[in-house]
């Protein structure tokens, strides 16, 4: 079968070893992908205290931070916006945030019938002090 490992410049480095996405036949399998800036690698909307104890975050500046780095390794494995199929969306806070960002998804997948299928989990926490996280599958077109 056919597979090849994808690294995308436009978004942020892997926390650890391993690619942003990797093909498999049509299939793209995006790594968990976070809102931190490709840049400066700083997490968008976050507030610390003097000690760099996080104090706040702006969930919507993460929303809008994930799918623009969602959209850049798919740019840079060919795939469009889309040709995504299915999410895996990470919270940690659900009671917070799930409102938010389902009003965000409907901004960006405005049609449910072309939407991707979603799933959200919330979760104590994720490896880099980040609010939300996305895994994608997206089907390639030839």
């Amino acid at each position: 079968m056919n597979t090849s490992a994808i690294q995308a410049t436009g978004a942020p480095k892997a926390v650890g070893h391993y690619p942003h996405a990797r093909r498999v036949g049509a299939l793209l399998f995006l790594s968990g992908i976070g809102p931190r800036d490709p840049q400066t690698n700083a997490i968008p909307g976050n507030v610390y205290a003097q000690d760099g104890r996080l104090l706040d975050y702006d969930i919507t500046a993460q929303i809008h931070a994930v799918f623009a780095n969602v959209r850049a390794v798919l740019a840079a494995s060919g795939a469009r916006w889309d040709n995504l199929i299915d999410v895996t969306v990470y919270l940690t806070d659900m009671a917070r945030d799930f409102a938010t960002f389902n009003a965000l998804w409907a901004e960006y997948f405005p049609d449910p019938a072309r939407a991707p299928c979603r799933t959200t989990v919330g979760i104590d926490a994720l490896p880099t002090p980040i609010a939300i996280e996305l895994k994608c599958i997206a089907l390639l077109e030839d």
